[in-house]
């Protein structure tokens, strides 16, 4: 199952993969969505950077699309992006573009003073792994243009619509957003090693019912999972999370030491566990009855 070196694909791929419920499984009220798993690297980014492709996929949450692609049979929605989340990061606001990677003056609305920007990871990231940059030279604005109207907003928007179809058929939405983290960053409270970060924003972002479901089931599979330290959820999380108008959103992180090489991107003998056990989360989620929500 390893494609370290999948072949270079066209600028014009779909940028996301949608896999709704299909034959007589009852759709749920849940949304799955994987937006770092992506793969694709246009040869545009490829030409201008000064790393190489296995380097630059060091950045990806790899595997986690496969890791979650049962979802769909038993009645839960999956959005997965395609694009690599170094070439343009879902997770991000659409313009969050850091002025100084760019040969030309940015618009107003795309000079971003975040702590994401900060640190070189804005919707267009600046670096990757220990730091490394990306860029052999200056970007343009028209590039950045178009990675995030032909990536960014229709995934957004995508997503939007399952969401507001889903509330509307069921009276509420739950979005799970599916990551993975690195397994040095794989600490909760107190320094403590966790296996599975639950990113509910506080309680902000979603219900405490869905947030307990998911821990209460990880947690008598023998993982130890941990709330909203170091990771509370990203920008899905905070931009869809809206409990009060029946949209709740969990942010999930899983140490990639429970199944991956971080070195190769190669599966480990963890995989196939691991998934086992997501797919028993999924039925668990599948099963219970979320009117109260």
């Amino acid at each position: 199952m390893d494609d370290a070196t999948p072949p270079a694909p066209a600028v014009d791929a779909a940028p996301y993969r949608l896999a709704l419920p299909g034959g007589a499984v009852a759709a749920t009220p849940l949304i799955f969505a994987s937006p770092h798993a992506g793969r694709i690297y246009p040869a545009q980014m490829l030409a201008a950077s000064r790393l190489d492709r296995q380097t630059i996929r060091r950045s990806e949450d790899a595997h986690v699309d496969t890791l979650i692609e049962a979802a769909p049979e038993v009645g839960h929605t999956l959005i997965a992006a395609q694009f690599a989340r170094a070439y343009i990061d879902v997770n991000r606001e659409p313009w969050e573009l850091d002025p100084a990677m760019f040969e030309d003056e940015l618009p107003a609305f795309a000079k971003a003073r975040t702590a994401r920007v900060a640190a070189g990871l804005g919707s267009i990231a600046r670096i990757v792994c220990e730091g490394q940059e990306i860029y052999a030279r200056k970007l343009t604005f028209a590039e950045a243009e178009d990675r995030v109207r032909h990536v960014h907003l229709p995934y957004h928007a995508a997503l939007a619509a399952l969401i507001a179809e889903t509330k509307a058929r069921c009276g509420h939405a739950i979005l799970i957003d599916w990551h993975s983290m690195p397994a040095a960053a794989a600490s909760g409270r107190n320094g403590e090693v966790c296996d599975i970060v639950l990113g509910d924003r506080f309680g902000a972002a979603c219900a405490n019912a869905v947030t307990s479901l998911v821990e209460r089931e990880l947690g008598a599979m023998g993982y130890r999972v941990a709330r909203n330290t170091p990771y509370a959820g990203g920008y899905t999380t905070e931009h869809y999370g809206r409990p009060g108008r029946k949209v709740h959103a969990l942010q999930i992180e899983i140490s990639r030491a429970l199944y991956l090489d971080e070195a190769t991107l190669e599966l480990t003998s963890g995989f196939a566990q691991l998934k086992q056990d997501l797919e028993r989360l999924f039925a668990a989620m599948a099963a219970h009855d979320w009117k109260s929500l």
